[in-house]
């Protein structure tokens, strides 16, 4: 009996050292359900001489057997001279008012309570009871689903606070250092059902899989380990060509395209922005198809330009935070743009500007006060230079403008008519010609 409680921990222990999970002589959280799992956590954690603080959630989901592990914690903390948090959740209320799954709804709770209790106690990590057989059907479970080359990493040994000393060993061996150590715990009826997706890999999938290969939870496990290796090269060669590709919230697509794996860089880039991979499919599937077309995560929009993908966050364009231009002065019009107000009695030393970002009109022939907004769709004006009137969105695709560069465009107006195309071209009605005597210039510059 010594020899395997010796031996469980010699390997617990080899785990705790071999990635760096727990300092000497600190102060460690336990997620303690009662089950054997976090019983056999907590114990061989106080074997190994650190001092421990226990953490349960009562979810009130299983009547009187939810207050029988409460009981049971209580009474185990007591035997090791180990404080402990209890809190009770309505963790059906919760899920119904957050439009979530139980499941879901345990998991928020649960880790919101251990983060509470973590900073409470001025602890530094908090150790949960994830072995090894849970880590292989993560694995199974995330094959089934699709979840790339991350999911095939399983269980990660540090996440953030949270640690898993026990990864490396299995659901038998806890039972046998706890038959060992003559230490009971509690059993939830509900890992024995086979309802659960996880619980179907536990009962069903993986004493198949043993059929072919009776050592398949310690294969899985090593390969668990060898993904996770590779995973880390891999996210190293993701970072080193995103910055190639990638700039400012525009991707490259001839760049992309000599990378050695472009499909995969651009779903990596784009999971970033949250969208799915379903989406990053349909993306690819678009080729070298018809820009303009948009994508929207939720958080953030793509639009298709010609060889760029172009990323915005969604949501509605700002209202402008001015509407009216003074008769002289700077104002500023967006977070990024100004526009510099000046009038002038035309001379022989004056110059019309000939920049695109400088608009100069005959004062005469505007109506005041001058306006400032977005562009609108059928808004129409007289491109300096010619007679007849142009769309403003058929004169910007012309010029290039892509959708969100569309939405973004800003015009000046006099009365209901359009002045200038803020940064492209002034309408020929106001422009200055032999008769001007007064010039009005307005100036776009970047705000700082």
């Amino acid at each position: 009996m010594k020899t395997e409680i010796a031996a469980f921990k010699d390997r617990v222990e080899a785990t705790v050292v071999r990635h760096g999970l727990l300092q000497a002589d600190e102060k460690v959280m336990v997620a303690l359900s009662g089950g054997a799992d976090s019983v056999a956590l907590l114990r061989v954690l106080v074997e190994m001489g650190f001092t421990c603080v226990a953490v349960h959630c009562n979810f009130k989901l299983r009547g009187s057997e939810s207050d029988r592990d409460e009981d049971f914690v209580r009474r185990l903390c007591r035997k090791l001279s180990v404080r402990v948090h209890v809190r009770s959740f309505d963790t059906a209320g919760y899920a119904s008012a957050h439009g979530i799954s139980i499941e879901m709804a345990a998991r928020d709770l649960r880790y919101r309570y251990f983060e509470e209790v973590r900073l409470l106690e001025n602890a530094r990590v908090v150790a949960v009871a994830h072995h090894r057989d849970d880590n292989v059907e993560t694995l199974l479970l995330n094959l089934v689903r699709g979840t790339g080359l991350k999911g095939l990493c399983g269980m990660r040994y540090r996440r953030d606070a949270i640690v898993r000393p026990l990864l490396d060993v299995s659901r038998e061996d806890i039972l046998a250092y706890l038959a060992a150590l003559g230490q009971d715990y509690v059993t939830d009826r509900t890992n024995l059902e086979n309802d659960v997706k996880r619980n179907k890999v536990r009962l069903d999938v993986l004493p198949q899989l043993a059929l072919l290969n009776p050592s398949v939870a310690d294969t899985l496990q090593a390969e668990i380990n060898r993904f996770a290796d590779a995973y880390s090269l891999y996210g190293w060669a993701v970072e080193h060509f995103k910055r190639q590709v990638c700039h400012d919230h525009v991707i490259d697509l001839e760049m992309l395209a000599k990378t050695p794996a472009p499909d995969a860089l651009l779903y990596e880039i784009l999971s970033g922005y949250g969208f799915t991979s379903a989406q990053t499919d349909d993306i690819v599937s678009m080729g070298n198809g018809i820009s303009g077309k948009v994508f929207d995560s939720g958080c953030w929009r793509l639009l298709r330009d010609r060889q760029k993908l172009v990323l915005q966050p969604a949501g509605a364009l700002p209202e402008c935070l001015c509407s009216v231009l003074p008769l002289e002065g700077a104002v500023r019009v967006t977070p990024d743009d100004m526009l510099l107000v000046n009038r002038y009695r035309r001379d022989e030393g004056f110059e019309i500007p000939r920049t695109k970002d400088v608009a100069c009109f005959d004062l005469s022939k505007l109506t005041f006060p001058l306006t400032i907004r977005r562009v609108w769709t059928g808004d129409r004006f007289i491109p300096f230079g010619m007679k007849g009137s142009r769309l403003v969105s058929d004169y910007l695709t012309d010029r290039k403008k892509n959708v969100f560069e569309k939405e973004r465009q800003l015009v000046v107006c006099s009365d209901e008519n359009i002045a200038w195309v803020v940064g492209e071209r002034t309408d020929d009605r106001f422009r200055v010609d032999a008769e001007t005597e007064r010039v009005m210039v307005i100036r776009h510059v970047k705000a700082v």
